[in-house]
């Protein structure tokens, strides 16, 4: 698994509006409601969320009633687009590293992360400050994607555009997205950082979409576009281009299911 790279944490500019719009319903609705319903399986009010992003989570726990829900993001672009769509005045939404919480020792009942953990550069300390935050018997529950090859669309996606580009190949899903799946690695950086009652399921679910959607989803959506963009060789067009017509050849001209999976961790403070 390799480290994180350099811009991958950054959604910035049009991201968060194509990121809400086509990737959220794409692949993130389903797991967003798996672990509500596990975070609903507790007796808790105060919640704090972490990495965010536009709310497909938020929306889903803030639907549930019953929690006070601070959802936070390291980047303003997507707090801002979160915060628009918000209609729940038991959400507050705020900037916020999860390596650095702005709040107290104690503070609340549940830590949720639904795909940031991936994004940690040093995944142990950022384990601990979620627990420094929980209160004693506190619940932590995220997920993380599993490897590349059990996520289709990403898959076909980036094997397009590094045979595209051998030279210099785009490896942002490989490497940060889909790059931290080991359940084993992951409870032991969880019981590093004090954490008990460890427990994981990789779970799995279809993402339906059209070859045109999910190329712009993926291409222009995510992080994956700085690297593009960077690219000597490629265009974020000509990228879109290439993943668009891989999508075609693998599926079709015609909308399509696909399969994801993913992982879903509790651990308790």
């Amino acid at each position: 698994m390799s480290a994180t790279g350099a811009g991958d944490t950054s959604f910035t500019g049009s991201i968060p509006e194509i990121y809400d719009s086509l990737l959220v319903p794409m692949i993130f609705e389903e797991p967003a409601r798996l672990l509500a319903a596990a975070i609903e399986a507790v007796d808790a009010v105060d919640i704090l969320e972490t990495a965010a992003g536009t709310g497909a989570l938020t929306r889903v726990l803030a639907s549930l009633g019953g929690h006070d829900i601070v959802a936070t993001d390291l980047n303003e672009p997507m707090v801002t687009a979160a915060a628009a769509r918000s209609t729940s005045p038991r959400v507050r939404w705020q900037v916020a590293d999860a390596r650095d919480l702005p709040f107290p020792d104690r503070r609340f009942d549940v830590v949720a992360c639904q795909f940031g953990a991936m994004f940690l550069p040093d995944k142990v300390a950022g384990y601990a400050e979620a627990r420094r935050v929980l209160r004693p018997g506190g619940l932590f529950a995220f997920n993380v994607w599993d490897r590349l090859e059990t996520n289709a669309v990403a898959q076909i996606i980036t094997d397009a555009l590094c045979a595209a580009a051998p030279d210099d190949p785009l490896e942002f899903f490989r490497r940060t997205p889909y790059g931290y799946y080991d359940l084993d690695r992951i409870r032991d950086e969880l019981a590093a950082a004090g954490f008990e009652r460890i427990t994981g399921e990789y779970l799995t679910a279809t993402s339906h979409t059209t070859p045109e959607t999910g190329a712009i989803a993926f291409c222009q959506g995510t992080p994956l576009r700085g690297e593009i963009e960077r690219h000597p060789s490629l265009t974020l067009e000509s990228a879109t281009t290439i993943a668009t017509t891989a999508l075609r050849n693998h599926y079709g001209p015609h909308p399509f299911d696909a399969p994801i999976r993913w992982l879903q961790l509790t651990a308790h403070r």
